[in-house]
């Protein structure tokens, strides 16, 4: 049987590529809210720590003038534009349209300059308009934080990569409800689809947009 060590030489043969920070970045903030910071709800995982490393990565990002994101999931209160997404995954009932848990979770407010795209499905790029939005604005690189490593952010992961985007996701500002989907789908991220960065490394390359 493979060991550990087995694996990340296998892996390393093979996907042992970084593509590096982009020039013309946006950050992601991804479903940050209410019902993950929530305790006794079925989504409530401990991730105040996320969250925390988003926030000072989103005040680098505004020190240097980027662009601000913050993704939420909004259903109509039927779920009828939900789909099957809707129809499988019983949590998403906390999204539904004036749902208190849908609310932005502790700490975080978009600020006025800051977009807020709302989407039905995991990925933010999926039915909305997203795409077309940075394209228009001159981006060329996305940098990802959110809920849920293995979920939304991995779906907009993969769709930011497949749009064109050199795409960044900060580990410490991603969380989940357990540290195996959270350290698999990492490792599987930057294996194939993007660059996993430190937090430090993140705001450090966001100070040099600043300083440029």
């Amino acid at each position: 049987m493979s060991t550990e060590e087995d694996l990340l030489a296998n892996y390393k043969k093979a996907y042992d590529n970084k593509v590096g920070f982009g020039s013309r970045p946006a950050l992601l903030l991804i479903d940050f809210c209410q019902a993950y910071f929530e305790p006794g709800n079925m989504l409530y995982s401990e991730v105040d720590d996320a969250l925390a490393s988003a926030l000072r990565v989103r005040a680098a990002a505004r020190e240097a003038g980027i662009p601000v994101i913050l993704t939420n999931v909004v259903f109509h209160p039927s779920g009828f534009n939900g789909g099957r997404f809707f129809e499988k995954a019983m949590p998403l009932k906390n999204f539904t349209q004036g749902n208190p848990m849908g609310a932005w979770g502790p700490g975080l407010e978009p600020f006025e300059d800051e977009l807020v795209v709302s989407k039905q499905y995991p990925s933010a790029f999926f039915g909305t308009s997203l795409a077309s939005t940075l394209t228009a604005a001159g981006c060329d690189s996305v940098i990802l934080t959110g809920l849920t490593t293995s979920g939304c952010v991995r779906a907009s992961c993969v769709d930011s990569m497949s749009h064109g985007f050199r795409t960044a996701v900060v580990a410490e500002a991603c969380g989940d409800r357990h540290a195996g989907p959270h350290d698999a789908n990492l490792f599987d991220m930057n294996a194939k689809y993007a660059d996993v960065v430190s937090e430090a490394e993140t705001i450090a390359y966001l100070k040099g947009l600043k300083q440029d």
